[in-house]
């Protein structure tokens, strides 16, 4: 039902750049209805599938994309399609490597939903998510989170 999954990067600002170990509640039939806006979700890298990136999702199918750039095309988003970003607003496009870099993400590439953080022995806490997926996962928390075991795979 779950997995560990270490972090480390400055994409995700809120997870901390010095690296975490995060507890990810799988998604074995991914599907729009199984995440929401605002989740934060682990997915295979669309330009590379043996690696795993951490995004926050910010649309999903049947929303309208329109870019600052006025060169730009505002397009929809289809069926099993969502938009998913970096939190940190200070690399552009290409550093943070989210939708704005590869396009539209296929539902398909998400394989969970991170749901516990841990930076440190002392410094972590639940991902902040949407409402209804953090009311979802409470019971997964309840069931499945080790902080010893989490600190034990920590590699910081």
């Amino acid at each position: 039902m779950t997995f560990f999954h270490w972090y480390k990067g400055e994409q995700m600002q809120y997870l901390g750049t010095q690296g975490a170990t995060l507890l990810v509640r799988k998604i074995p039939e991914p599907n729009p209805k199984r995440f929401d806006i605002g989740d934060v979700v682990v997915l295979k890298d669309p330009t590379n599938l043996a690696n795993l990136l951490v995004r926050r999702v910010v649309a999903t199918e049947g929303w309208m994309m329109a870019s600052t750039d006025e060169k730009d095309i505002p397009f929809g988003l289809v069926e099993n399609q969502c938009w998913v970003l970096a939190d940190n607003k200070r690399l552009d496009y290409k550093e943070a490597h989210d939708c704005r870099s590869f396009g539209p993400l296929y539902v398909p590439y998400i394989v969970g939903r991170a749901i516990y953080s841990l930076r440190s022995a002392v410094d972590h806490g639940p991902v902040k998510n949407s409402r209804r997926s953090i009311m979802q996962d409470l019971p997964v928390l309840r069931v499945e989170l080790d902080i010893d075991e989490m600190t034990q795979n920590h590699k910081a």
